[in-house]
């Protein structure tokens, strides 16, 4: 008889650290689902970021008739390969610069550009004169 009011109050002794520990193990619990959510949601933007950055290729688009590369979205690539051909020739024109680039120094630096517009004007054309007119202005 002895032994079971032993074991009756050693039963007793543990229900109150019993009951803290179930209360913090529900406490972890729920910590450790909010944890898990949280890295869920990381791992989906992280995701959605990189399909974003690798959908960053130029874009085709009409302007004036002509076919043209839209300029991508700014990105963290410091040295301008995600910069469309004719995008990256301008840059390299303008880091070869000695300071400040106008514009005309950059189409005189342009492949195959080069005086165009000079041999134009020296051959008494101006800008009017090269554009097509609308058929009620034509001569």
């Amino acid at each position: 008889m002895r032994e079971r009011q032993r074991i009756t109050a050693r039963r007793s002794e543990l229900d109150a650290p019993a009951a803290r520990l179930t209360e913090r193990l529900q406490e972890v619990r729920v910590e450790w689902e909010e944890l898990a959510l949280a890295e869920l949601v990381l791992n989906r933007l992280a995701e959605q970021a990189q399909a974003d950055a690798e959908a960053v290729a130029p874009v085709s688009a009409k302007a004036a008739g002509r076919a043209v590369l839209l300029i991508p979205h700014r990105n963290d690539a410091a040295d301008g390969d995600a910069l469309p051909c004719d995008h990256r020739k301008i840059l390299a024109i303008v880091r070869e610069a000695d300071g400040p680039v106008q514009a005309r120094a950059v189409a005189s630096g342009w492949p195959g550009r080069a005086g165009a517009r000079r041999a134009g004007a020296a051959a008494g054309e101006d800008d009017q004169a090269r554009r097509p007119r609308p058929a009620a202005e034509a001569p």
